[in-house]
């Protein structure tokens, strides 16, 4: 039977934490900035966790 292989979408953008918890980067803070408030790309600079009814679809993916 062969390896299972984690998802390569899903092992650039979702990192697993010490205490388990999976981190992702926010998306929409590439460019196109102009028309997004300050407090907007802010928030969007800041790393945020996955919540708990998306994480066995990552983990899946990241097959962990």
């Amino acid at each position: 039977m062969p390896k299972q292989k984690t998802n390569s979408g899903a092992k650039k953008r979702f990192s697993l934490t010490a205490s388990g918890k999976i981190k992702f980067k926010h998306a929409f803070k590439n460019h196109i900035l102009t028309k997004k408030s300050k407090k907007r790309k802010l928030a969007l600079g800041h790393t945020g966790y996955v919540s708990a009814s998306d994480e066995p679809n990552v983990k899946y993916l990241l097959k962990i």
